[in-house]
């Protein structure tokens, strides 16, 4: 790509010289109607020199030389003012001193420093506007030309417009503003129409538009939604535009305007808690995090961090991720954390661990969650799920730790795999540890499933319409809960803030996502048509799997929070001993690869737990009474 065209420096000054020689001949012609006495020429030339000194003066004081005048802007075009205002009242302070200190003359008549003022400043901020278009004009050229409406208005709609114009990678024609204001409708910002929201969709449809892009800065979810479905109804593309906190260096690119994920329309506004409340919760403290190298704990980490925690350990077997989460970490400028490599079903390592670190918070992420997976190996599970929670949890009640978070799932409830019934043993046991000891404060957190978390399924649709499909959905009727990353951790560092111990905290997820619409939703985002570029293909349910999620048991029930979407599951009472001696069996049985006796014991320990389309289905137990003293459900 050929370099743009530079002018020196000392080129551009001259040329703004000679612009300031026009405007001073003009002022003179201005201010004696057209008609300058010779004499007036006579005084001119000998305090011309003078002239040129103070402009050149003021001109070099602030820089001018050095501005890309293809780049021109508002602060530019102020700082020409403020030079030329600069100028002109040294002129007239010259006046002042040659009239009363030195010959009763003027330098310049004071009525044409007035004039060549407005004339210099206009004719200086104009030749560098015209400059700026003719390097956009020029840019342009040989670009594939699109039509764009913004989104917005605002100060982020009009650094939209200039950013696509001035580097673009295609010759941008913003045809209209679109803007929720009624009191900017009508109005027209740098040149271009605002239009009314309402009249969004006849943009769209009457005009050849490439895309639409949304910049709003905060814009309301739902409200979101709406927009991209009216694009995609006229299958315009749709961008949008990042918030400011992630520009660079405060500056919008044009390679940041992306496009529109199903995550932006998935996610609702984010859960608001009170900063102060979990600073002074976990400011100064040394936190454990365990599974810190997963999408939860990842987030987790850099949440604890910005709160101030002393030091963030993070725990995690699968290194290479692990060295990913301390170079993004360290590239933040973040110092204060640690990571390991280990496994939480290694007991003696474990032990070793938190005597030497000896944190004050356990949040332990750390487990194995895929469904069908699990499903084939139940004793790995188990290991894992309730091993590694059992071991991490007794060793920090005997290291002294004050709180233990466990993550748990929706999976949990009513399972009907083996990965759900792991969580709800693990679950179970924390309950259980927490009524034998109750020194430590134990909270158990449940939420469903995390948009973008590793192997969840919008990669997977997103990797499956990349390679030209066909997408798979298990099920047309089947639904899920989904939710925000970080507002997942915001949730876990809640319970830790909220707990007093013993319960089990539970987000409103709002309303169930169907899968099936969700495929359909990616699909179109990406420019293509169901059926017709991208098979959708149904697959049927996997082992393990439910059509649905649930969040509480029909048994638990639930109490509000002073958060109207953080709720708590009444959880029943269970027998401790009893709790421990079933869980010991489970493990024992995991430890010597007895899978069905494996399954058998967390059926009779989680007997809501009915297998779904699953080989274990056979060792579903009678109508019984539960290891928490209630009747199984039918």
């Amino acid at each position: 790509m050929a370099r743009p065209l530079l002018l020196p420096r000392w080129t551009i000054t001259l040329i703004d010289l000679a612009m300031c020689t026009v405007a001073l001949l003009a002022a003179y012609q201005l201010r004696f109607n057209f008609s300058v006495p010779d004499y007036e020429y006579r005084l001119l030339w000998p305090v011309f020199p003078v002239f040129l000194a103070v402009r050149l003066g003021w001109y070099l004081a602030f820089g001018i030389q050095r501005s890309m005048v293809r780049h021109t802007g508002t602060e530019d075009a102020k700082r020409v003012f403020l030079v030329v205002l600069a100028g002109s009242l040294t002129l007239l302070l010259l006046n002042a001193v040659r009239y009363y200190f030195v010959d009763r003359q003027f330098v310049l008549p004071t009525s044409v420093i007035i004039i060549d003022f407005l004339g210099t400043a206009m004719l200086l901020i104009a030749t560098r506007i015209a400059f700026k278009l003719l390097h956009l004009r020029r840019q342009g050229k040989g670009k594939d030309a699109l039509s764009v409406v913004l989104y917005g208005a605002g100060e982020a709609g009009l650094i939209t417009k200039r950013t696509l114009e001035r580097e673009g990678s295609a010759a941008y024609n913003v045809l209209a503003f679109v803007d929720d204001d009624p009191g900017k409708v009508g109005k027209r910002l740098e040149g271009v129409r605002i239009h009314a929201a309402n009249e969004l969709p006849a943009l769209l449809t009457e005009h050849e538009v490439d895309q639409l892009i949304i910049a709003i800065q905060q814009p309301d979810a739902e409200h979101r939604r709406q927009v991209v479905d009216m694009a995609m109804r006229a299958k315009v593309d749709v961008r949008t535009v990042p918030p400011v906190r992630d520009w660079i260096d405060g500056q919008l690119s044009s390679g940041q305007i992306r496009e529109v994920r199903i995550e932006d329309l998935l996610g609702r506004a984010p859960i608001q808690l009170e900063d102060a409340l979990l600073k002074q919760r976990f400011s100064g403290r040394t936190v454990l995090v365990t599974g810190a190298a997963g999408s939860i704990g990842s987030e987790l980490a850099r949440q604890l961090i910005a709160l101030g925690a002393k030091q963030t350990v993070l725990l995690d077997q699968a290194e290479s991720a692990l060295y990913d989460v301390e170079m993004e970490l360290k590239g933040k400028g973040f110092t204060a954390f640690r990571p390991l490599v280990g496994d939480v079903r290694d007991r003696e390592a474990m032990a070793r661990l938190l005597a030497e670190v000896k944190p004050e918070v356990v949040l332990h992420a750390a487990a194995y969650k895929h469904v069908p997976l699990m499903e084939a190996q139940p004793a790995e599970a188990a290991l894992t799920n309730i091993g590694g929670t059992r071991n991490m949890a007794e060793l920090a009640a005997a290291h002294g730790v004050k709180e233990f978070i466990l993550i748990s799932t929706d999976k949990a409830v009513n399972p009907t795999s083996v990965m759900g019934a792991t969580k709800r043993c693990a679950e179970l046991f924390m309950q259980a540890l927490g009524a034998a000891t109750p020194g430590m404060s134990i909270t158990t957190t449940r939420f469903g499933n995390v948009l973008g978390s590793n192997g969840s399924v919008i990669p997977l649709f997103r990797r499956q319409i990349a390679e030209g499909g066909p997408v798979t959905v298990t099920d047309p009727e089947v639904t899920r809960f989904f939710m925000t990353i970080p507002e997942a951790c915001r949730l876990v560092l809640e319970a830790a803030t909220m707990g007093k111990g013993g319960e089990i905290y539970v987000f409103d997820m709002g309303e169930p996502v169907r899968i099936a619409d969700l495929a359909d939703r990616m699909i179109r985002l990406s420019g293509l048509e169901p059926g017709k570029n991208i098979l959708i293909k149904y697959t049927g349910l996997r082992p393990g799997e439910k059509l649905f999620e649930e969040l509480l048991a029909e048994q638990e029930g639930n109490q509000p929070t002073h958060h109207p979407r953080i709720l708590i599951g009444r959880t029943q009472r269970v027998d401790p001993q009893q709790v421990f001696a079933i869980i010991n069996g489970i493990l024992d049985a995991a430890g010597k690869g007895d899978e069905e006796a494996t399954v058998r014991g967390m059926k009779a320990l989680v007997p809501e737990y009915r297998s779904r389309n699953s080989t274990y289905g056979k060792f579903d137990p009678q109508p019984a009474t539960t290891a928490a003293g209630g009747p199984a459900p039918a």
